[in-house]
């Protein structure tokens, strides 16, 4: 295992231009809503979080000779991350986030310069990962790209993590390829039913309420050496240690309630989780005492507008929930 308390992120950066309204718009109509934009991002949502949980991190990313690319350098300096940027001709990513009045987001994304983020960029900046505890990745990023963050952290005995986010849409090979460089999986319901589809059909809706022995036994068949942690909204998270790797937990699987907060955006609640994980991951903390912190995080993070911006700061959540 690398040396605590540094943290590799690759991925995405987005401008996000938000409307808050009462209802999400249905085809056709016309709403008054309140607009507002800012950072965001799967990437650069994850990097902030764990940066603002109390980890040196590094941020490792694709942005336009632009206004877009200024703004993630401003922020990046902001919040102390250390920015490796490629910069090409394609504009900043963007993405446009609709939010009702309980918090339930509608997102499209336009990808930019995050689809030119490239496998030899990544190679190129072995040095970034040395020393790194944990290296997260998510899928806003090409697939060549992901593959060679996730080698880097091997490379380097990083903890490497996936986020599966977007739901995947590759194909069974090209997942299992994928998979056999992870550590630690973390799905929500939609992408976790999406990548056991070959096992058998299971539907997002039923994941929660699946018994922990059958949801443990697809956890295994996914993710066979691996970790698995399941996030689940409001029923909290789930998760599933392969026999050999536990992390230090003495169950092999179990489940995790969600903490108590009052939403009013979730726009970044799962990168919030990522992040804080793969910082506690970094501090060394026990995974049981990682995910739990994660899942406090990512509450607080829902009880305040925005993506990036809504990241708490460690001390807040601390402040917040009674320490374990």
């Amino acid at each position: 295992m690398a040396v605590a308390g540094k943290v590799v992120v690759v991925g995405s950066f987005n401008v996000d231009h938000v409307w808050r309204c009462t209802e999400l718009p249905a085809p056709g109509a016309t709403l008054a809503g309140e607009y507002l934009y800012g950072p965001g991002g799967k990437g650069f949502n994850q990097a902030v979080a764990a940066a603002r949980a109390g980890v040196a991190t590094s941020f490792v990313c694709a942005l336009g000779d632009d206004a877009g690319g200024a703004l993630a350098r401003s922020l990046a300096s902001d919040d102390a991350i250390a920015l490796h940027a490629a910069v090409g001709n394609a504009p900043t990513g963007t993405a446009g986030i609709f939010v009702d009045a309980e918090g339930r987001n509608s997102i499209v994304v336009g990808a930019g310069a995050n689809a030119r983020l490239e496998r030899a960029f990544v190679e190129a900046r072995a040095a970034v990962f040395e020393g790194a505890a944990a290296v997260l990745v998510q899928l806003e990023s090409p697939y060549d790209t992901v593959v060679a963050a996730l080698q880097a952290g091997r490379q380097h005995a990083a903890t490497t993590v996936l986020n599966p986010a977007p739901a995947p849409t590759f194909e069974a090979a090209a997942r299992d390829a994928l998979l056999a460089l992870v550590d630690v999986l973390t799905p929500n319901e939609t992408e976790f039913a999406g990548l056991v589809r070959t096992f058998g059909p299971v539907a997002a809706g039923d994941v929660a309420g699946m018994d922990d022995h059958a949801l443990h036994a697809l956890c295994r068949r996914l993710l066979p050496a691996g970790t698995v942690v399941v996030t689940l909204g409001a029923a909290g998270a789930f998760v599933s240690h392969a026999e050999a790797a536990r992390h230090g937990d003495d169950d092999a699987c179990y489940r995790l309630t969600a903490e108590p907060a009052s939403p009013v955006d979730t726009t970044g609640a799962g990168d919030a989780f990522n992040g804080a994980l793969v910082a506690g991951i970094a501090r060394g903390a026990g995974f049981r005492q990682a995910a739990r912190y994660a899942g406090r995080f990512a509450a607080l993070s829902t009880e305040r507008p925005g993506a990036a911006a809504a990241m708490p700061r460690h001390a807040e959540v601390v402040a917040r929930f009674t320490p374990d």
